[in-house]
């Protein structure tokens, strides 16, 4: 039965997951502990496809210290995996390793792979607990979750806006709507997806970089792809996402296409996270097609009187709908706001 010592050590586990966002699709983040009479003796994370699963790294951490991690437990925010893939699976290495128990927050939403460590792992007599921090866990894998079950991207909408709804400011001045403390909290965005997407001419009237700026961008993530969505395929040859040094993880996606076409053109590049920043037809496109599955929306103390709104061009279907947002939370930054949750679609 799960206990406040077990929270409280799932609870390093989840920080050590919260490391590895953003970096690891099409794989999902995972942190593991591995703790032995009330004393943390490895901890780990998952950094990329293809590296060692948090477990591994847990283990690793441990016993390069010189621990003995029989008879340890190991906490872990998602189901060890039973099934090899690029690694070997880590429910035998728990074993080998002479873990006695396994308490993990989450099953594995790949419905190929649920509950059965569970069945492995009690087999060889090894106590398992599961659930522990259960909804703080699963809000890390959102994108894993989405794109393992319906193959789908996970989709988060920035939006930078004036109170007039606008996301263009008149003919003559600064492209800046939102404050310098605004934009940079919205890169941080960037870090968590696997690719940027935009509408053609935002790329023509912006000509935007799209790149990762700042001092928190972890070593190991690598250039999100920035896919830009064209009816004519006319883009200026000599945009910076055409000629700047990560010219080769820019991707075009020309024609009359859905929002859910353009989703799954991505997750074909094993994109599990999307984030959308404009324009406003895209953005229309994406919200008319229910497939917006976070928002944050930043609002400048500005009147802008015209330009592009930052939601628009396509038509709700159905008639006339509204979008509700759920687990809103809000901050300051600055003179500017930001308000964020999860649409309901009903």
């Amino acid at each position: 039965m799960a206990s406040s010592d077990d929270e409280y050590f799932m609870t390093i586990a989840l920080a050590q997951a919260s490391r590895g966002i953003g970096l690891t699709a099409p794989n999902p983040p995972v942190g593991a502990v591995i703790v032995k009479d009330g004393t943390v003796l490895g901890e780990g994370y998952h950094h990329r496809a293809g590296l060692p699963h948090a477990e591994i790294e847990a283990l690793q951490d441990a016993m390069g210290s010189g621990h003995d991690v029989r008879g340890a437990t190991a906490y872990v925010t998602l189901e060890p995996c039973s099934t090899k893939g690029r690694t070997q699976p880590c429910t035998r290495a728990l074993i080998h390793a002479g873990i006695s128990r396994v308490v993990y927050a989450l099953h594995d939403p790949n419905p190929k792979h649920a509950g059965s460590a569970d069945k492995l792992l009690r087999k060889e007599g090894i106590d398992v607990e599961s659930g522990v921090l259960e909804e703080e866990c699963s809000r890390l894998i959102r994108p894993f979750a989405k794109w393992i079950t319906t193959g789908l991207p996970y989709v988060i909408a920035k939006v930078g806006q004036s109170l007039d709804g606008r996301l263009s400011r008149p003919p003559g001045e600064s492209q800046n709507i939102t404050s310098k403390a605004a934009r940079d909290h919205a890169m941080q965005l960037r870090v968590r997806c696997d690719a940027i997407l935009v509408g053609g001419e935002t790329v023509r009237q912006d000509n935007p970089r799209l790149t990762l700026r700042g001092d928190d961008i972890p070593e190991e993530k690598n250039q999100p792809w920035r896919v830009v969505v064209t009816r004519s395929g006319s883009l200026p040859k000599k945009s910076h996402i055409f000629t700047d040094e990560f010219k080769k993880r820019t991707k075009v996606l020309k024609g009359d296409l859905s929002f859910e076409e353009i989703l799954r053109e991505l997750a074909k590049l094993d994109i599990t996270c999307v984030l959308v920043e404009g324009g406003g037809n895209l953005l229309g496109q994406a919200f008319a097609s229910r497939h917006v599955d976070e928002c944050f929306w930043y609002l400048a103390p500005r009147v802008c009187g015209g330009g592009v709104m930052s939601v628009g061009g396509v038509a709700f279907p159905d008639g006339a709908c509204s979008v509700e947002l759920a687990d809103v939370w809000h901050e300051s930054l600055g003179d500017n706001f930001l308000i964020h949750g999860y649409p309901v679609w009903e």
